[in-house]
């Protein structure tokens, strides 16, 4: 931007003040029209920061910390501007208004679910919800949002097209159950993908391994937990000598959804406040966001107007 002349303070006859003033808005339009030209010659989305929403709550889990951790997390990495919606119910049950309108993603750039409602099972809620990633919006899905929204035998693998399957499709991975809180040693196992390129291994603190019951075929996996757990006091009564046992399983991992192959991201760590404010999850997190919303290259760099 040109700066703008500044106005001369000594004496002045009225025609000199006349041109004076007349340069000065000349000059003022001409700057004001530059920008508009500049900021028309530009892409609309890389005039604006990303614009986030992060819909929480629901049972289990300290959202109301959680959610301050993501949205600061987030900010502080990219330019974003993540709205949060919140809600204090912490059952199974928890619903969200915002999911009463058709146009509930309108204006966001890409969604995180992070709610944890297991029992909400009102089919035209939920098609709601899924038709605006089936439309194009991007999702990054956390910890409890694998096991929202199920009905019907989710126990078993469910059929793609099923009555009780399309929350699943959009996410790319069943999963109904977890064991146990103890560390997972987190593997990140395609490294040749932008999301985890350059990232590394760690453990976490005492955390949730979800299962995978289906894994659906437009997913694409990216990072592994290994967990050990000491056999309870159930195990050590049928068997003195029981070991600690390993179980593994995919958590992190992309999905290509519904007609429009929309970018979905999930990890379904995050039960622990400590590791939603762990630097490493926040970092996966993040780029999982970027990827969803074609923003991130192919060796884990932002998109230049979105970095920081």
């Amino acid at each position: 931007m040109n700066p703008l002349p500044a106005l001369n303070s000594g004496p002045n006859t009225g025609l000199n003040a006349a041109s004076t003033l007349t340069a000065f808005l000349a000059a003022a339009l001409f700057s004001l029209g530059f920008i508009s030209v500049a900021q028309a010659d530009q892409p609309k989305d890389q005039s604006l920061p990303l614009r986030v929403l992060l819909v929480a709550g629901g049972c289990c889990h300290d959202y109301s910390t959680q959610s301050q951790l993501l949205k600061e997390g987030i900010e502080a990495r990219i330019h974003a501007d993540v709205t949060v919606i919140l809600s204090s119910n912490k059952s199974t049950k928890t619903t969200f208004e915002i999911y009463e309108s058709d146009e509930w993603a309108d204006g966001y750039d890409v969604v995180i679910h992070d709610e944890c409602s297991a029992d909400v099972t009102a089919k035209p809620y939920v098609d709601r919800i899924l038709k605006a990633h089936r439309s194009g919006t991007p999702a990054v899905n956390l910890h409890c949002a694998m096991h929202s929204y199920r009905w019907g035998d989710f126990r078993s693998p469910v059929d793609p097209g099923a009555d009780n399957a399309a929350w699943y499709e959009m996410i790319g991975v069943q999963s109904t159950a977890h064991g146990p809180k103890s560390p997972i040693d987190i593997i990140h196992s395609n490294l040749s993908h932008p999301i985890t390129q350059g990232l590394g291994d760690w453990t976490t603190v005492d955390e949730e391994l979800y299962n995978n019951l289906r894994v659906f075929s437009d997913t694409t996996a990216l990072t592994k937990g290994n967990q050990m757990t000491q056999p309870n006091k159930r195990d050590l009564k049928k068997d003195p000598q029981a070991k600690a046992r390993e179980s593994t399983a995919v958590v992190a991992w992309t999905n290509e959804y519904g007609p429009n192959k929309t970018k979905i991201f999930s990890t379904s760590l995050g039960h622990q406040n400590e590791t939603v404010a762990d630097q490493r999850y926040l970092n996966l997190v993040v780029r999982g966001l970027l990827w969803t919303t074609g923003n991130l290259s192919e060796t884990g760099v932002p998109s230049a107007h979105l970095a920081k």
